[in-house]
């Protein structure tokens, strides 16, 4: 046989083993993904409370002991005791709203003033939204009864983003049980982060880029993310217990505000003036505005105490992830987006200004 035949045939029978490997690996990698696919928001969140939080673990080592174990669990169990009140409540308040919409339709108690005459000179859409108003101020039973597709529609909608809500609570809370059991092998779990990125990016590279993720996360966390929980508890506290129509659903608004860094007073200022416009000046209203005004302004203050105002990702960035991780995975991708995108947008810019040096010598 000769050489260059023999060559070819080794060639040919080792590209063909390199091929079916690579696919044989494809393929495990594609059903693992599918097995673990239901479960990747909730360890994601899980694994983002773990570095968020562990800061907090190793500083309780000396009072609480050196048990990490203990002290992950003590962590988790008073944080969700802390979570469950304001979540109860709010919950409490977005239920009544929803029944004491269904109470105000069964007693037919609803009127819509008419509209202005100005209404109807607005461009392109003045004259036919003063028209369906002036049906809906004057025979709203039919006007309902024309759109019941659309209004079945949005109900369900509606209800469906409702159920959402409640199933991201829910998870939030698993994820951090699940963050505990993180905590409880923090050490161990550095190493593991450590070794992978000096695999993937060598040695050298390796401790910086786990750090680099690491700040990154825990920068977004507690800087926008958590400052947003905090606007969210403090100001949704003060709607239910002012018994505002539809709390939860504002303290929702507020939580999505704070996460995009959009002023919550877009929120609080109209609820003041609905407040005043409808119980009047009072004791209790001056202090509810006062206080709403305050923590709406609150993440003024935390910002520069947490986290030096912020962090170094750009605003459109968090604005994106969250929005995006909103529509993908619910109200836990609310969380979850921003985190994941600001790591990917600093490793972008670290691999774009981690360029090696190129030296050139004249001959």
């Amino acid at each position: 046989m000769e050489p260059s035949l023999f060559n070819e045939k080794t060639l040919t029978r080792t590209l063909l083993d390199v091929l079916i490997r690579a696919g044989l690996i494809v393929v495990l990698v594609l059903f693992c993904f599918d097995i673990f696919s239901p479960f990747r928001d909730l360890m994601l969140w899980s694994l983002i409370l773990a570095i968020t939080l562990y800061p907090l673990q190793k500083r309780l080592r000396g009072p609480l002991g050196q048990n990490d174990g203990r002290i992950a669990t003590l962590i988790i169990l008073v944080a969700i005791m802390i979570l469950m009140v304001p979540i109860y409540l709010l919950g409490t308040s977005i239920a009544d709203s929803v029944t004491r919409a269904i109470d105000v339709v069964k007693a037919d108690t609803f009127r819509i003033p008419p509209p202005s005459e100005a209404v109807a000179s607005w461009p392109l859409i003045g004259p036919k939204l003063s028209a369906l108003w002036t049906d809906a101020s004057t025979n709203l039973p039919d006007l309902a009864a024309k759109y019941i597709p659309q209004i079945k529609l949005a109900s369900l909608t509606v209800l469906s983003k409702l159920a959402g809500v409640g199933m991201g609570f829910l998870i939030f809370i698993f994820a951090l049980i699940i963050a505990g059991i993180f905590m409880a092998h923090g050490e161990a779990g550095h190493r593991s982060a450590v070794q992978i990125a000096s695999r993937v990016s060598g040695p050298d590279r390796g401790p910086k880029i786990a750090a680099l993720c690491t700040a990154t996360i825990r920068a977004v966390a507690l800087g926008v993310v958590g400052i947003a929980f905090i606007q969210m508890l403090l100001v949704g506290l003060g709607f239910v217990f002012m018994g505002i129509p539809g709390a939860g659903l504002l303290a929702l608004a507020v939580l999505l505000l704070g996460i995009m860094q959009l002023p919550v007073t877009l929120i609080t200022i109209p609820v003041i003036a609905f407040v005043f416009a409808t119980e009047g000046a009072s004791t209790a209203t001056i202090i509810f505005a006062i206080y709403v005004f305050v923590a709406g302004l609150v993440d003024n203050v935390l910002k520069p105490l947490m986290l030096g105002r912020g962090v170094d990702v750009p605003m459109p960035v968090v604005l994106i992830g969250a929005l995006g991780g909103m529509v993908t995975s619910g109200i836990i991708g609310l969380f979850i987006g921003p985190v994941v995108l600001a790591v990917g947008y600093q490793l972008f810019w670290q691999w774009v200004e981690d360029r090696p040096d190129v030296t050139t010598s004249e001959t």
